[in-house]
């Protein structure tokens, strides 16, 4: 029994020996290397133009030309409100306005024979300046009654519906250029030596399981010193109309070949 347990305890102490030399001579695991051909980021597509259409005036709304998902093209007429209020004190202003001219020629006509007084004719040609610019106001508001498209493209969201009644700054439509597509990525600082605007790489669209070609369009002006990043802007190299703005997907950046 005491041969058996020599040997054990000679068995263990070799086996310790061989664990710590093997610690000892198994050098540590590497760090993950980092290949640029492997470097993958997520990115969306943006449109190259959206914006909220509001109200200017209080006004009702008597027609709204496109509804979601429909095309326009610039200049043409998105929303008509009912105007006919504004368009009766227009009508009121050049009233006053031809009264006070009758009355200002009235006055400088007996001021030639000394009948007025100045005060009473400054006073009248003062009425006739208000009157103008009571007259260009409206107008100005008229030209409000209706909204031109201020570029070519598609509504997104519909806000409002005829015969609503809405106020100054409530949104109307939100619409977007769908013309090119652009996509905002985060690339390292260190790439800037070849990833430059016209640089050439490909994004997968998760939505249609397609891969698309795209050009880098822009670089950010600065680098965040935190994350070691530049700002890239790029546009899918082409026109693929199954593509709409907010579909997402993986970008693979892949460097020249040195």
């Amino acid at each position: 029994m005491k041969l058996i347990a020599i040997g054990i305890a000679t068995l263990l102490i070799n086996l310790g020996g061989g664990a710590s030399w093997g610690a000892e001579e198994i050098p540590p695991a590497p760090e993950p290397s980092f290949s640029l051909e492997q470097r993958e980021m997520r990115a969306q597509l943006n449109p190259k133009r959206y914006t909220t259409i509001s109200s200017e005036l209080g006004a009702k709304i008597s027609r709204i030309a496109v509804k979601d998902g429909e095309r326009f093209h610039a200049g043409q007429n998105l929303v008509q409100f009912d105007c006919t209020l504004q368009r009766a004190q227009l009508a009121k202003a050049q009233s006053q306005l031809r009264l006070a001219r009758n009355t200002l020629e009235g006055n400088q006509r007996l001021q030639r024979l000394n009948a007025v007084g100045e005060v009473e004719l400054r006073n009248s040609e003062a009425e006739v300046q208000k009157a103008r610019a009571d007259i260009d106001y409206l107008q100005a508001m008229l030209e409000k009654c209706s909204i031109a498209a201020p570029f070519s493209g598609r509504v997104a969201e519909q806000k409002a519906r005829e015969q609503q009644f809405i106020q100054p700054g409530q949104p109307l439509l939100e619409i977007l250029d769908d013309s090119s597509l652009e996509l905002e990525i985060m690339a390292p600082s260190r790439w800037l030596n070849w990833f430059k605007p016209g640089y050439l790489f490909q994004v997968r669209i998760d939505d249609t399981g397609k891969t698309y070609p795209v050009k880098l369009l822009r670089l950010g002006a600065k680098v965040d010193p935190v994350t070691q990043s530049i700002k890239a802007v790029a546009v899918i190299n082409g026109h693929f109309p199954e593509l709409i703005a907010g579909m997402s997907g993986n970008i693979l950046i892949r460097p020249p070949q040195k």
